[in-house]
């Protein structure tokens, strides 16, 4: 359950030294106790911080259950709740946070400024809690956190593209003679030589094992992962210190069932069972938790979980319909009661359900909702500046908005500050420690 902030509560304190040598002096101090006491009574109660201008819609989808954890801020002993804010644009130095044209490791699909996107506006935006400041990311102190250890990104291209800003977010402060780069089938390896640190990516788009799991070709015309096969994905990162799931793109496809698979994918006959999506997602997500609920006690070990991505593939009506989807958008959303289709409240509601019993069951994970701040970063997806493995057709390059990617993001860009949030939790934890 989520905690008021502190720094939201009132606190009112009287000590009261005085030597009374009169009967005016004890009327006097008694009117002045009463007077206090009065005013305590009728003092307001405090709130739960939401964005500024909120509505009941944006706290739906701000705090799917269970309510999302308030943080410490490293700047304070204060609590704060990072994820409600605002974003601010900042034309200081400081932001971007790298450069995207430096970074060695960006992917072809999320490079979005060597592919020609002029417009670097989306770099400068940055999240502004409410109530307080995010933690400066510090690249050097986070590497010391993670001397001798192993943090792994487990998930779809979703959470790729996280792990790519965390490696860029770290390796701009490492000598090249010090850092390397593995790609190894599902996994991806970044490592920093100086702190014995590894900073990883697992492919596991479904996290059981399923017919989506090449890392490479896993367009498939339908979807199937086997029941209870958490083990063969989980022993590739079991090991890790610190690890960041992700789990939804791949349960949105409109129209497509999924199949669960009672064998192997290896037997001649297979003997599956058909579900809807969601359903899908339910089962193969309280069998991972199970996994974790099962394997957690024998190693001290930090879990994370990402709150779906929304993406900007629609127009929308409340006051966005100037928009077809996110092809030519230069600015965030400013409208506070957005709600855009690219998210789903059921996944998210059971996502959120399924962490809460885990949390409940004393497994150290935590839920961070990026859902709702990246709802307005309409401007922050590749759209056409990124390398397309299909050719494209002549009547698509003459629609751009119909190939556009709305799913993925730029980077520099929003997944950076889902960085920052996961930074701030990984400190805030061990300061409480």
């Amino acid at each position: 359950m989520a905690k008021k902030p502190h720094h939201l509560a009132f606190h009112w304190a009287w000590g009261l030294r005085a030597h009374f040598n009169s009967l005016i002096a004890i009327v006097a101090v008694f009117a002045l106790i009463l007077t206090l006491s009065l005013t305590t009574i009728s003092a307001p109660k405090p709130v739960l911080s939401t964005p500024r201008n909120s509505s009941s819609t944006e706290k739906t989808i701000s705090a799917p259950k269970p309510v999302l954890p308030t943080l410490r801020n490293s700047s304070s002993t204060e609590k704060c709740n990072l994820f409600s804010g605002r974003w601010v644009y900042d034309d200081s130095s400081t932001h971007p946070l790298y450069s995207g044209l430096l970074c060695p490791y960006i992917h072809d699909e999320i490079g979005c400024d060597k592919y020609g996107r002029n417009d670097t506006s989306y770099q400068k935006w940055r999240w502004q809690p409410n109530q307080c400041n995010l933690p400066s990311f510090n690249s050097t102190k986070l590497l010391e956190r993670l001397r001798d250890k192993r943090m792994v990104f487990v998930g779809d291209s979703l959470n790729r593209n996280q792990w790519v800003s965390m490696v860029c977010l770290l390796e701009s402060s490492i000598p090249v003679y010090e850092k390397s780069m593995n790609y190894n089938g599902s996994t991806l390896s970044f490592y920093a030589k100086k702190y014995n640190a590894t900073v990883d990516f697992y492919w596991a788009p479904l996290l059981l094992e399923s017919n989506c799991d090449n890392p490479v070709k896993h367009r498939v015309s339908n979807r199937m992962f086997r029941a209870g096969a958490v083990e063969t994905h989980a022993k590739h990162y079991a090991n890790a210190d610190i690890l960041i799931f992700n789990s939804y793109l791949w349960w949105k496809k409109p129209g497509m069932k999924m199949k669960i698979l009672h064998g192997s994918f290896d037997d001649k006959v297979q003997v599956y069972d058909e579900v809807e999506m969601i359903k899908g997602f339910e089962i193969a997500l309280k069998t991972w938790s199970q996994w974790l609920q099962d394997n957690v006690r024998l190693h001290k070990k930090e879990f994370y979980f990402m709150s779906l991505s929304p993406t900007h593939a629609w127009g929308e009506s409340l006051g966005e319909d100037s928009f077809q989807n996110c092809y030519n958008e230069t600015k965030p959303i400013r409208n506070v009661n957005y709600k855009g289709r690219g998210q789903d409240f059921d996944i998210m509601h059971i996502a959120g359900s399924v962490i809460n019993q885990l949390q409940m069951k004393g497994v150290n994970i935590q839920f961070l909702n990026i859902t709702h701040l990246s709802e307005f970063r309409k401007d922050g997806h590749p759209s056409i500046y990124r390398k397309f493995w299909d050719t494209l057709s002549e009547e698509q390059l003459a629609n751009p908005s119909s190939f556009s990617d709305c799913t993925h993001w730029c980077l520099p860009g929003v997944p950076d500050v889902w960085n920052e949030l996961l930074y701030a939790h990984i400190f805030s934890k061990h300061a409480e420690e």
